[in-house]
């Protein structure tokens, strides 16, 4: 029996990328909706949110001679390209997928519309929110964030590539303490960098609980909707 009905999954773009720093890997690809499919199956809503910094980052190094509007207008865009070849994989399994745009497109994906979105949901389709929020200045973690209050999500479970939330990071420092559930205050005091501060506050006004749980390992995403305890949960 699942532990939450409707979920709110954030991916980074660098997940879809494989063991490469930039671009699409099929076959990570392909595993990643061979998960989310199993998932959908046992009848759990699920909407996600990816980011794009496998293809364009507004913040990185290559943005920096670029208007910041135009540089994270960019990575809007390599959202929405992620996020076609998240739903071309999932449709191929079978699973009825729907791409929906906060930049309008309609060659492409359906504009966001909260309330057929919703119906999206109800009605067992995985609904891939794409172009963040539309708006500059925000990162796809706070489009996440948004997105799970709209369409009244029971949690969101963003995939990182370690287990949990840390006192640093543990891919650097070996003695790096992991946390199996913590505070959202808790996160922004130590300035724990898990998502950026506008969403983990957005999260703590609303109370919608987050876990961070390693997308690297394959069936995590399933272990963390049945409820068993894989990674942090912030609360």
């Amino acid at each position: 029996m699942a532990a939450f009905k409707r979920i709110l999954l954030k991916l980074s773009g660098e997940a879809l990328a494989g063991g490469a720093s930039f671009g699409i890997n099929a076959e990570r690809i392909k595993q990643l909706a061979c998960e989310i499919a199993d998932v959908a199956a046992a009848g759990v809503q699920i909407g996600v949110v990816v980011g794009g910094g496998n293809i364009f980052r507004g913040v990185a190094a290559a943005a920096q001679q670029m208007d910041r509007v135009t540089a994270d207008h960019m990575g809007m865009l390599a959202t929405v390209i992620n996020s076609l070849a998240i739903s071309d994989a999932l449709e191929q399994m079978g699973v009825p997928t729907r791409v929906m745009s906060a930049i309008e497109m309609h060659q492409v994906a359906e504009p966001y519309i909260r309330r057929r979105a919703i119906r999206h949901l109800e009605k067992g389709r995985v609904v891939v929110f794409a172009a963040g929020t539309s708006n500059p200045y925000f990162s796809t973690d706070t489009a996440a964030t948004l997105r799970a209050l709209e369409v009244k999500a029971d949690v969101i479970a963003k995939g990182t590539r370690v287990d949990g939330v840390y006192d640093k990071d543990p891919l650097k420092f070996p003695d790096a303490t992991r946390y199996s559930e913590i505070s959202y205050l808790e996160v922004l005091s130590q300035a724990l960098g898990v998502m950026d501060a506008t969403s983990i506050a957005m999260c703590r006004d609303n109370r919608m609980p987050i876990i961070v749980f390693n997308l690297t390992k394959t069936g995590n995403i399933m272990r963390m909707t049945m409820g068993e305890p894989v990674g942090t949960l912030i609360h």
